[in-house]
């Protein structure tokens, strides 16, 4: 075998460096060091237009000249989340496709779905979080019910000709664990997205919601939906006049999300640490706290290592709520 072939098989994988008896290690962080070295891409699991697409388009804009690269954003859409979450732990491992997502919700479809199509814990790595945020109760800005016990008496007066919305697994847990605590008979109705509810609200078809931030927030601006209280135990920061669900008489309502750029499980640790300094630039800014706050959420930086700690214990956290909640996994 020629010299130049020889060189050519030891630089093509860390396998092949180990085999060569080069240190895996100094061939990851050579490989880190030249990262990005092409365009990038952000999957996002949510179609465009979306709360969550707006998430990913503004990190996606802000991400760019730090990484010095095109950032094209992907709209993986399906399964509340498991197409996209599917489609990058199936990913080549090198940093080039990112899933800007809640690893919440990832948790959450651990219990929601029988067979779950990904291990979020072994497939998946959080790179870096991005905040904190709740979801909020919602209804239509025609609704005659202007705080959450108006809305709770109406509700049990209608039992089980009353109806909620949900729209992703956050949506469907805090759902369910406010009917549970406050002994509603209210009916299930899933949406696609949470665009997809503002007619049948507005209409008075649907009774109310639990929305994401962003639609919520944006929807409240522009005159189509009203927020009685939010589903984490205290207030957010960034909504200080918003009251809590639990202070409002859902005792015990704590079902907090937060968003993170993941990455399958694969990737390098030196390409891991580059991606979460990187972020960190973006997410610890003055804009991008001003940015979360419109939307009801509070910035929260952490390392991947703490990251993914809260991932575990998530996946463990939601396999009670889901039981304390009633909800049967699909499939």
């Amino acid at each position: 075998m020629s010299e130049f072939s020889r060189r050519s098989l030891v630089i093509g994988t860390p396998a092949l460096v180990a085999a060569a008896g080069l240190p895996v290690g100094a061939f990851a962080q050579e490989s880190a060091d030249a990262y990005p070295s092409k365009d990038v891409k952000f999957v996002c699991a949510f179609p465009a237009g979306s709360g969550a697409d707006v998430y990913v388009r503004y990190f996606a804009e802000r991400m760019k000249p730090i990484m010095k690269r095109n950032i094209v954003v992907d709209n993986r859409v399906g399964a509340i989340g498991n197409i996209a979450t599917t489609y990058t732990a199936r990913s080549k491992p090198d940093g080039y496709t990112i899933f800007v997502h809640a690893p919440s919700s990832l948790a959450a479809n651990m219990h929601l779905f029988k067979k779950p199509p990904v291990d979020a814990v072994k497939e998946i790595q959080v790179a870096a979080t991005i905040n904190i945020q709740p979801f909020m109760l919602t209804v239509g800005a025609k609704s005659p019910h202007k705080t959450m016990d108006e809305l709770v008496k109406a509700v049990r007066a209608k039992g089980d000709k009353a109806s909620f919305a949900t729209t992703n697994p956050t949506s469907r847990v805090s759902s369910a664990l406010f009917k549970r605590i406050l002994d509603l008979k209210a009916v299930e109705v899933q949406y696609r997205t949470g665009a997809d509810t503002l007619n049948d609200m507005n209409s008075g078809v649907i009774d109310y919601c639990m929305h994401d931030p962003v639609t919520a927030i944006a929807n409240t601006n522009n005159g189509r939906l009203r927020i009685l209280g939010v589903t984490t135990r205290e207030r957010m920061k960034a909504l200080p006049d918003v009251p809590s669900l639990h202070e409002l008489g859902a005792k015990g309502l704590d079902v907090p999300g937060w968003w993170g750029a993941m990455v399958p499980a694969a990737t390098p640790k030196p390409i891991v640490n580059k991606l979460n300094a990187m972020w960190r630039q973006v997410i610890d800014s003055e804009e991008t706290r001003q940015f979360m706050a419109k939307f009801g959420a509070d910035t929260w930086s952490a390392s991947p290592e703490e990251a993914q700690k809260k991932l575990a214990e998530d996946v463990r956290a939601w396999g009670e709520y889901i039981k304390v909640a009633g909800i049967e996994p699909q499939g």
